[in-house]
């Protein structure tokens, strides 16, 4: 079967945006019934101890205040007699909201106010009077090194050694040591997490809520709550950006059932910005790293020691230091990550985790071992390059990395490179070029998706998946128009709904890969079916075909492959047989034959930033951005992920801290106005690469997934750009003026 209708590949916009720039498009918080109710989340004030005493008296005398819920008067549920643990959760004893008098982290919530208005809530909340014991609470790990422990499980693969790396660092001419850190970011979506239940008159509940997987949050209420699946309908059409946050569900969802179980009237609950910095975010983490060389710069030896913060309650790991062991080829290789536990609420996975912060520190090292050595930084690359990924020995699905470096450093202009520290410069501008490279993971998950052909020939289909901005509703719209060879205006891609067919979270880069597959899957369902019925027609133009091979789909039309001339429009196929509609339902998993091969999406980045000699300031003037993606589905919204990538990369170098007071437990910077995140005045010449890579491994549309790779990779160029400009080494992040002068 072949379609010449080709979607794939172009740059499309999206197909949701006009609802997103009208105003049509809802989120959790916009969703509304005739008697909602609001709920306002009343937060601890100290990070760690035990609620001796809390007064909700002159709280309940407004006259509606509907309830104040607290550790003393919440509900039995099914969550305090058995733990539940979400899909996204780590190993450990979950959080639990209201449970009992006990205070893990700071902004803990303590109670929820309910009444009629939204304001009347908030006023309420602040009459609720609370006293606390107080203990003094565990806030930062750089001096808590001797209290780190392995954890018993990893998220992912734990970090293996191989040979002998003591004896290779022992044996080689040259030797670099550093190390590294950088504190705790927070993820700081536009959306704030919010949910919106509403009591329907049967009493079941719909569910508006802020997710990246509302499968993984009815699960969750379900467990909690004692609900059934038809009792528990959750729906999450549109997400204003999550970047991981959305993962687990999150205690505004548990509140906000609680609450309209118990009242019996629709609730919403949304969480202020203040309290977005209350639960999960990436986790601060200190990194040793010992790279050892041959006199020409081939790495006899690799050591890389994490060091992350977890909560008191869960052991939240990261896939850290493994980087280490598959990026360059070297035979002996160190590796050991190690948890410190802290009094603040569980990490949470946010763009890239572990990759962006195990490479920051990696490709910095990589940086300094090519200063000693006496190497350019790309040569050193090049001069440590491996087809294999050692740490599974197994070969790569595809690696165009090496094109990546090649196009990339011409397009940047690398060449025009002084090797010399401080050796660039406009007057009193300091100018520094600096490279690194990126990669991540590539997986395929179990997903299920519905297509649905009605007889006036437009498509439905449909999967539980999220779209948190990445494009997901764009990309499967394209996947099925043309797989089908109908016009994009005729499909329909729906989501975000658990009455929807099962689809893993939306997380990992493997949506378009796990979704994209089962969409494309579906489909072909349909023209399967098709098929099926042409054959009981007579004297149709295509009579006598068997099989799917022998026709092409397109312009909403099937045509012999060996006569064009010869065809039928879907509809006329269907209203010929009597079919009033087609659908199939399909669950694709993956292929056996990706388990003998390692998947990577690989990228190089070039930078070029500015330092004002006299004040610190650094700018990045420009970025080149090279990525082997494999099959890229939409160049326009892969571009737009890229950007996104490469804007948090600057941040993640020059800006983003949660900065912890030590005395207290809190992170003292939780807002916008002090959290600081790059603005359009900090954006200068971006630009992105797609490295034609072709790779039928991965899954059956070639596709590797951009939603991680354009941060990784970018903060680590940025640091070692400073270095060229400046001479100075930061290697804590982020590098702000105060650290260069």
């Amino acid at each position: 079967m072949e379609t010449s209708t080709s979607y794939i590949g172009q740059p499309t916009s999206r197909v949701d945006g006009r609802a997103k720039v009208t105003g049509e498009a809802k989120y959790a918080a916009e969703f509304y019934q005739e008697g909602l109710t609001y709920g306002v989340v009343l937060s601890s004030a100290i990070a760690k101890g035990r609620i001796t005493k809390i007064n909700t008296e002159a709280a309940l005398q407004l006259s509606g205040v509907l309830q104040v819920f607290t550790h003393e008067n919440r509900p039995g549920l099914a969550w305090f007699d058995k733990s539940y643990q979400d899909e996204d959760a780590p190993p450990g004893a979950p959080f639990r909201p209201l449970y009992d008098d006990k205070i893990l982290f700071s902004q803990q919530p303590i109670a929820l106010v309910v009444a009629d208005t939204f304001e009347l809530a908030r006023i309420a909340a602040s009459l609720v009077e609370v006293t606390y014991e107080t203990e003094t609470p565990v806030t930062e790990i750089k001096a808590r090194k001797a209290e780190a422990y392995t954890p018993k499980e990893y998220k992912s693969a734990e970090p293996s050694p191989r040979g002998d790396a003591q004896k290779g660092l022992g044996e080689s001419a040259i030797k670099m040591e550093a190390e590294y850190f950088h504190s705790s970011e927070h993820h700081n979506p536009m959306e704030m997490h919010a949910s919106t239940v509403i009591v329907e008159e049967d009493g079941k509940l719909t569910v508006y809520d802020k997710t990246q997987g509302v499968q993984n949050s009815q699960k969750y209420i379900s467990k909690i709550f004692n609900l059934s699946k038809e009792q528990a309908h959750v729906i999450s059409p549109f997400v204003g950006g999550a970047f991981g946050s959305g993962l687990r569900p999150q205690y505004q969802l548990f509140l906000a059932v609680m609450a309209a179980l118990e009242l019996k009237r629709s609730v919403r609950v949304v969480l202020t910005r203040q309290q977005m910095f209350s639960f999960g975010h990436r986790p601060a983490t200190l990194q040793q790293v010992v790279l050892g060389t041959s006199p020409d710069g081939a790495l006899q030896a690799v050591v890389h020691e994490g060091f992350s913060e977890t909560s008191q309650f869960e052991d939240y790991t990261e896939n850290l230091v493994n980087w280490s062991a598959m990026l360059y080829k070297c035979d002996n290789v160190q590796l050991a990550h190690k948890l410190i536990k802290i009094d603040a609420y569980t990490p949470l996975d946010m763009r890239a985790p572990g990759g962006v912060t195990g490479m920051y520190a990696l490709e910095c090292a990589m940086d300094e071992l090519a200063y000693q050595v006496g190497v350019d930084p790309l040569e050193l690359r090049f001069i440590n390059y491996s087809d294999l990924d050692q740490s599974q020995n197994k070969p790569y699905s595809s690696k165009e990395l090496k094109e990546c470096y090649w196009q990339g450093a011409e397009k940047f202009g690398w060449n025009k490179r002084n090797p010399e520290p401080r050796s660039m410069r406009e007057g009193k501008i300091l100018i520094g070029y600096g490279m690194a490279t990126g990669a991540w993971e590539i997986k395929q998950q179990k997903a299920t998706a519905k297509a649905f052909l009605s007889a006036d020939g437009k498509l439905k289909v449909s999967s539980a998946t999220a779209d948190i901005g990445t494009g997901t509703y764009t990309i499967m719209t394209q996947i099925a128009a043309e797989t089908l060879g109908l016009p994009l205006t005729d499909v329909t891609f729906k989501l975000g709904d658990t009455s929807l067919p099962e689809s893993p979270l939306e997380g990992g880069s493997w949506t378009a890969a796990s979704v994209g597959s089962a969409v494309k899957a579906s489909c072909e369902g349909i023209q399967e079916k098709l098929i099926a019925h042409i054959r009981k027609l007579e004297n149709s133009p295509l009579a006598g075909v068997h099989r799917l091979e022998e026709v092409i789909f397109a312009d909403g039309k099937i045509s012999l492959k060996s006569n064009p001339a010869q065809s039928m429009t879907l509809t006329e196929v269907m209203q010929q047989t009597g079919q009033n509609f087609m659908e199939a339902l399909v669950t694709t998993s993956p292929e056996s034959k990706q388990k003998k091969f390692s998947m990577f999406t690989h990228s190089a980045v070039f930078v070029e930033v500015r330092v004002d000699e006299d004040f610190g300031t650094v700018q990045v003037s420009r970025v080149v951005s090279a990525i082997a993606g494999g099959r890229v589905i939409n160049p326009k919204t892969a571009r737009n992920q890229i950007l996104g990538g490469i804007v948090w990369g600057i941040g993640m170098a020059l800006e983003e801290e949660s900065v912890m007071d030590p005395t207290y437990g809190r992170f003292i910077n939780h807002d916008l106005a002090e959290y600081h995140v790059p603005v359009n005045a900090d954006i200068q010449d971006l630009e992105v690469i797609f490295v034609e890579e072709h790779d039928d491994i991965v899954n059956p549309l070639g596709v590797k997934g951009m939603g991680e790779i354009g941060i990784v990779g970018t903060a680590a160029a940025i640091a070692n750009a400073v270095y060229h400009a400046t001479g100075k080494r930061i290697r804590d992040l982020p590098i702000t003026l105060d650290k260069l002068l």
